[in-house]
């Protein structure tokens, strides 16, 4: 006999709690299942583990320039790996054990802890026992993608959920893929003391962004010691005696380069193959990526996929964003799309990229008249003052509507300064509204109005 719940949610990264936190809210039965581990990504190898990491790795280098700052140190500071590990580690399991008294206190919620398999449309095994419901909502996250790269099967390497449990510095990481899961983990381990190489196979790092984003964030890392081969056209990995030799055939330089460790951070590939997707005729794309409608149901009705394994954003914040959009529209009546969300992310290196909106390419490409205005963060004050001075501010407007249409603040405080953009857009006013604001002194914020007052008209 089946057992018949209002709704079932597979998964219990970000969007699955609190969409069983909705949906049991409304007086529905849920049956939440998990195979691993509470919270996703997010929480046990994304945000919460490596942010700590970059926490350790900035007090590093603080330590380190404590010289600059007239702090006197007594010996050269040491970092004990497996302190720093520990931290990270504690934060991990005091964000599982909430989300599971989260759900373990929710009435009318039902927790499972097995692999789910679609036996049908709105059918799921687990542990042996089928579970029925009209709605689904599909919220497995996604992982480290291995390419299909000469050698690797035959060399050992490491991926973003190896590199939040080492214990150890390695000697020579070499980190295999220049954006941005590679950058930060390339700049943590440079200031625990490990010799880095980022080998990227595109003609510069952050392709995404735009020039002058990428050309700064190289400066930023080889400022502290990081090796950066770009133009690597033929990635291969063979067994050295020194650990992993890594060919990159770049224009210029070795052809290769010997790591103790090998990190590969070339993007990630959806939870999804083992779902039985087929069994219910849920279409997935050629990634893997189940396919859904600007609502995010997917090609079943009532069923939805939420998070990273639906290919529409592969943030902790997007995915939270999906579970509102979902909830909006099936509990409150309303009608949120996922094609109005406006991008804004965050690249954390130090000091932070903040990102909102079009890039000055997208925007450009649009063939729009623009006002762009740059700022270095050397005529900002309080970055002057933190002694953190790589960087600048950047933002893009229409000319005729004076509509923002995005912005890049990286710089010291980018990822928080950021956010004032982001209201502007999504509150749809025009950039002038900053003008009346009377901000704080002294801030990073405070000089996004000048900023905008000294935009010049693109060229």
């Amino acid at each position: 006999m089946a057992r018949a719940f209002d709704a079932i949610i597979i998964g219990a990264g970000q969007a699955g709690p609190s969409m069983a936190g909705r949906l049991t809210a409304a007086g529905m039965t849920v049956a939440v299942i998990e195979r691993q581990h509470f919270g996703g990504t997010c929480v046990n190898t994304g945000c919460k583990p490596t942010k700590t990491l970059v926490a350790s790795a900035y007090a590093a280098r603080m330590a380190q320039r404590a010289a600059d700052f007239g702090v006197v140190l007594n010996g050269t500071p040491g970092i004990d790996m497996v302190r720093v590990q520990a931290r990270a580690e504690t934060i991990i399991q005091d964000g599982r054990a909430g989300i599971a008294r989260w759900l373990a206190g929710m009435d009318g919620c039902s927790v499972f802890r097995g692999h789910a398999r679609f036996t049908g449309p709105h059918a799921v095994e687990v542990n042996g026992e089928i579970l029925t419901a009209d709605r689904i909502f599909i919220n497995v996250g996604g992982r480290a993608a291995i390419p299909d790269m000469p050698g690797i099967d035959a060399v050992p390497y490491l991926t973003n959920s190896d590199m939040v449990a080492l214990k150890a510095v390695p000697e020579h990481l070499v980190v295999v893929g220049g954006s941005y899961i590679g950058l930060e983990f390339a700049q943590m381990f440079r200031r625990f003391g490990a010799d880095v190489t980022v080998v990227e196979k595109g003609p510069r790092l952050v392709g995404r962004e735009d020039e002058d984003v990428s050309a700064t964030i190289r400066e930023i890392l080889e400022a502290e010691g990081v090796h950066i081969r770009t133009d690597a056209e033929c990635i291969r990995f063979a067994s050295h005696a020194r650990g992993v030799a890594v060919g990159v055939d770049c224009t210029e330089g070795a052809p290769e380069v010997i790591g103790s460790h090998v990190l590969v951070a070339v993007g990630r590939q959806p939870n999804t193959g083992d779902l039985g997707l087929e069994q219910a005729t849920i279409k997935t794309d050629p990634r893997g990526y189940i396919t859904v409608d600007d609502h995010l149901e997917t090609s079943v009705p009532g069923v939805y996929a939420l998070g990273d394994c639906n290919g529409r954003g592969a943030f902790t914040h997007t995915a939270y964003n999906d579970f509102e959009i979902v909830a909006a529209n099936l509990l409150d009546g309303q009608d949120w799309k996922v094609s109005e969300r406006v991008p804004a992310y965050a690249l954390y290196v130090d000091p932070p990229l903040g990102r909102v909106g079009m890039t000055e390419g997208q925007a450009r490409a649009t063939g729009r008249p623009l006002l762009i205005g740059k700022r270095p963060m050397t005529r900002v004050g309080r970055a002057v003052e933190k002694g953190e001075t790589f960087g600048f501010m950047k933002a893009i407007v229409d000319a005729e509507s004076k509509r923002i249409l995005g912005a890049a603040i990286l710089g010291t405080g980018g990822d928080e300064a950021i956010h004032g953009l982001i209201d502007i857009i999504n509150a749809d006013v025009p950039y002038t509204v900053f003008q009346r604001a009377v901000p704080i002194h002294p801030t990073v914020s405070e000089l996004i109005p000048t900023l905008l007052a000294e935009m010049q008209p693109a060229t």
